[in-house]
């Protein structure tokens, strides 16, 4: 219950910094280019590296508090820095395969996906 109880208060933070920091790029850079995402997604990635080879070099943080930070604030700021984490992982583990695997299927399902959840919500809406 106390880890659940992390994860919704990180999620919270991370939700307002998301909001925060694009929405400050938005209005700052201008055209279409969505430079507020580019900047959450390569900010939470910088975060995540740095958090855990801090974890894997000392493990200084309680379980809890890991879960605070990875999946709450980490994980609302961006899943992208959980993708960009576990790709980095299985490329440290050897897995250049699966890695490129990983890579593609996240880009081409993820955007395959939109244009389909845009699709069926134009037949049922």
């Amino acid at each position: 219950m106390v880890k659940l109880l992390a994860v919704g208060l990180g999620g919270f933070v991370g939700a307002i910094a998301r909001y925060g920091i694009s929405g400050w790029l938005h209005r700052r850079v201008e055209g279409p280019f969505p430079a507020g995402t580019l900047a959450v997604n390569v900010v939470g990635c910088l975060a995540i590296g740095v958090l855990m080879h801090v974890v894997d070099a000392r493990d200084p943080l309680s379980p809890t508090v890991r879960v605070f930070l990875t999946v709450g604030i980490l994980g609302a700021l961006t899943t992208f820095s959980t993708f960009g984490y576990e790709t980095v992982e299985l490329l440290r583990g050897n897995e250049a395969r699966l890695a490129l695997l990983s890579v593609v299927a996240n880009v081409v399902l993820g955007i395959v996906a939109v244009f389909a959840g845009r699709a069926l919500a134009q037949v049922l809406v």
